[in-house]
């Protein structure tokens, strides 16, 4: 009896066994794989979409991986004194998450369905016109990915073979040069901007996705950081006669930093991220890396970086008082302020209660809430961070928008973030002229095209004898009034070389001159009178992020680059290019 109960027993265990083998072999038909998706065209828009949900992640351009390069640049410090402060001031040990992790983690994600995207689009049957438009966009974000990463890590793996994750020897890829990921990213970016339509198609190519101008604006920077002049200019003088669609600045400076769909991809708009309206979202806060409820907020924390903590922000980030002093040392032909002081800086100027008509654009002119933050009357100006002060951000928040009255921290802010604007096209046209040709009318003119819209008054070519004073002021007025606080400075920093030139990083120091006083300070700083200055703690090498020390440990393949081992990068660069001397 016991060993015919043992023989049904182990039949008994036998079948639950293979029952449950069978079970698991089951596969659930509404429950797609990598391997059944993708098929279809219907399928691959569905992917291109989720490639654009991943750059609206916090470490790509929902927070951290907006503001990072910002912090990197001369016009914006730390004045939370915490979050950031290894950043700002350029010296991070490769262990902190916010800069060392979360925009390669995020970035790769883009990577990612990029790559799969491009993986399957040559298997599917579709029109010419379907498989360039969705080729074209994974092609340009993908190079957008890689433009980032090269330009906050410098020495990245190029992955661009789906088939690669499969493989856990080419999983784990090893560093590329950062000449080699440019490399890659100039050769997709030559084929999106041949493949996409441009913003003239209308319908969607005009409300956000990339087109032909967004992919030619992108060459034109990724050629531009390697001083490849005379090809850039090419593309930018095409970009300016409407090869890739009419694109010309938007008559009211502020367009640019507001809410709404009567503002969001204007005319002016080459590319920008897509956020939800202020309270049109759902009410999940997906910080990174999930970010893919139905209803997710879909807004940005920029605000909350930006805004001034008395309003209910972070406080985490401030305007330089040297850049506030820029604005202050030229008015407009009306003798007004430069109205894009009002959409940069956050501070109280007495003028903007006396201005009732509207020559000059970006101005309220006659708006009774000319003087109102978050919908509160001001006689002084916000403090970005109640303990160290600092002067309160505008750009990419409500403070001049004044849809609601209080910030909500976290993924609320639903003002688009304009990566690339017709102005940026301008003034680097301005830039390749002038590296080329020298000081000429015809680089004067673009700048100018760009004061106008300011009314600020013309500069003239007999004020600029060199090419190297009419870079200074392209570099050190014209860039940092049009563009400051915006994503975009610090690589252009890198570019140009400061940190490896004595005089430069001295001026930089200059620039980064802060106080911790509690106030919003706007007095022009010295070394005399400034507490600190971000770049006063610059490590060799750290003009990059390091590489997550986590991220090396986890792949044997990869080395740390020049901030994880505080190498000097200005011989490799002064051997390749030359750092224009500073022009007083």
């Amino acid at each position: 009896m016991k060993l015919i109960n043992k023989i049904l027993t182990i039949l008994v265990l036998t079948g639950g066994m293979t029952a449950c083998v069978d079970q698991l072999d089951v596969q659930n038909p509404n429950n797609q794989t990598t391997y059944d998706f993708g098929k279809t065209e219907s399928d691959l828009q569905e992917a291109v979409i989720s490639c654009y949900n991943r750059i609206r992640l916090e470490g790509t351009f929902a927070r951290v991986g907006y503001t990072l390069d910002a912090v990197r640049g001369d016009e914006v410090w730390n004045s939370s004194q915490q979050w950031y402060l290894e950043y700002d001031n350029l010296n991070s040990p490769g262990t902190i998450g916010i800069g060392d992790e979360w925009p390669w983690r995020d970035n790769y994600h883009v990577v990612n369905r990029t790559n799969f995207v491009l993986s399957k689009v040559d298997g599917v049957k579709m029109s010419e016109t379907s498989y360039n438009e969705i080729a074209g966009q994974a092609l340009f974000l993908r190079s957008l990915a890689y433009y980032h990463l090269a330009t906050y890590y410098q020495n990245v793996p190029l992955i661009t073979d789906y088939a690669s994750y499969s493989d856990i020897n080419t999983m784990y890829a090893a560093n590329a040069t950062q000449d080699q990921v440019f490399d890659q990213i100039e050769t997709d970016l030559k084929k999106a901007m041949e493949m996409l339509p441009s913003r003239d198609k209308g319908g969607e190519w005009a409300k956000g996705r990339a087109t032909s101008g967004a992919a030619a604006g992108y060459l034109a920077r990724a050629l531009m950081f390697r001083h490849k002049f005379t090809e850039a200019y090419t593309v930018l003088k095409d970009i300016i006669a409407g090869k890739y669609g009419r694109y010309e600045l938007t008559k009211d400076f502020g367009d640019n930093f507001r809410e709404g769909p009567a503002y969001e991809n204007n005319s002016e708009s080459l590319f920008e991220v897509q956020f939800l309206d202020f309270g049109t979202g759902g009410t999940d806060e997906e910080w990174t890396p999930v970010n893919i409820s139905p209803e997710a907020t879909q807004g940005h924390a920029v605000e909350s970086n930006y805004a001034s903590q008395e309003l209910g922000s972070w406080g985490d980030l401030a305007g330089s008082p040297w850049l506030y002093n820029l604005f202050r040392k030229e008015n407009s032909t009306d003798g007004r302020l430069d109205p894009r002081l009002y959409w940069t800086l956050v501070t109280f100027e007495p003028e903007y209660n006396t201005y009732t008509g509207q020559k000059t654009a970006a101005y309220p002119g006659g708006d009774p809430r000319s003087n109102t933050i978050y919908q509160k009357d001001i006689t002084a100006s916000p403090l970005s961070n109640n303990a160290q002060g600092g002067i309160s951000i505008a750009k990419f928040t409500n403070a001049r928008n004044n849809i609601y009255s209080s910030i909500t921290n976290g993924l609320h802010c639903g003002i688009n973030l304009r990566l690339m604007r017709y102005s940026d096209v301008l003034l680097r046209a301005a830039e390749c002229e002038n590296e080329i040709s020298g000081p000429t009318q015809t680089a004067i003119d673009y700048i100018n095209t760009v004061r106008r819209r300011v009314a600020l008054k013309d500069l003239k070519l007999s004020d600029f004898p060199t090419a190297d004073a009419l870079f200074e002021q392209i570099a050190n007025v014209e860039r940092p009034k049009e563009f400051g606080c915006e994503n975009g400075r610090g690589i252009d920093l890198l570019r140009w070389g400061f940190f490896y030139d004595s005089d430069r990083l001295n001026q930089l120091v200059e620039h980064g001159y802060y106080k911790r006083d509690g106030k919003a300070s706007t007095e022009l700083l010295t070394a005399e009178t400034a507490d600190d200055s971000s770049f006063k703690y610059y490590y060799k090498g750290h003009e990059y992020l390091p590489i997550f020390q986590s991220t090396l440990n986890a792949n044997p393949n990869l080395v740390g680059n020049s901030a994880n081992n505080n190498e000097d990068n200005g011989p490799a660069f002064k051997a390749k290019w030359t750092v224009r001397p500073v022009v007083k």
